[in-house]
């Protein structure tokens, strides 16, 4: 029997990118929460053992950016849940820390969370764009992505969202992954940068990185039967 295969969307987003992707994979989603039909959970830690309550044993966790923040969290607390990780534009910190540089300047983030909170309408485009610089196909990434978001949750599970962005720090947690996993990431994502990747993969035991070229932060949408043939070889290891 085929372990299932789990996918936790990013921020804001929701699953309306990773669809056609999914679908190819044969996998199904866990919401962030808050999302769908998801019940708003504000604490990082709860939302970890909440998806860890749901999954069945030896399961294939993936997630992409916020989403691989909570799959790593999920994988470090409940190692007999996750069988194997994949971590999509992931990193343990997002924000630049004490011997962690590799993240956005926390008065960056403030004003982003500031801005949201005033027009996520207006805020919303910039983002997307922002996140795909530097990507080979970065105009039409970033259209695809808005037409394929699902609608906008709630300002206070956007706000939520920004607040584990802040706060949540999982270089710890990553050394007690023990599942086979993999990193993917674009070489010129500059929300998850590269070098967040290659520190993330360092902190998990037998972590792979695996790059993908002139590609920002959503390689799914940028590559992706690059993509699809990368995690279908990591699942058939």
């Amino acid at each position: 029997m085929t372990a299932p295969l789990v996918f936790i969307p990013g921020w804001c987003l929701g699953r309306g990118p990773l669809n056609t992707a999914v679908d190819a994979l044969h996998g199904r989603f866990f919401d962030l929460p808050g999302y769908g039909d998801a019940p708003l959970i504000e604490d990082f830690d709860a939302a970890a053992a909440d998806v860890a309550a749901r999954l069945a044993p030896g399961s294939t966790l993936c997630g992409w950016s916020l989403g691989a923040q909570l799959a790593l969290a999920v994988a470090a607390l409940a190692p007999e849940k996750v069988g194997k990780l994949v971590l999509v534009a992931g990193t343990a910190s997002f924000v630049q820390r004490d011997a962690w540089p590799h993240g956005m300047p926390l008065p960056m983030l403030a004003e982003f969370t500031a801005a949201i909170a005033a027009d996520p309408e207006a805020m919303l485009p910039r983002f997307v764009g922002g996140f795909n610089r530097g990507d080979a196909k970065a105009k039409s990434v970033t259209h695809d992505l808005l037409q394929l978001a699902d609608p906008r949750p709630s300002g206070q599970v956007l706000g939520t969202g920004l607040a584990w962005l802040r706060d949540v720090d999982l270089r710890q947690a990553a050394g007690q992954v023990k599942a086979p996993s993999l990193l993917l990431n674009g070489s010129a994502d500059p929300l998850m940068p590269l070098p967040a990747a290659q520190a993330l993969s360092a902190l998990i035991p037998g972590a792979r990185l695996e790059v993908f070229n002139d590609c920002a932060h959503a390689p799914f949408i940028s590559q992706p039967d690059e993509f699809i043939a990368r995690i279908s070889t990591f699942l058939n290891d």
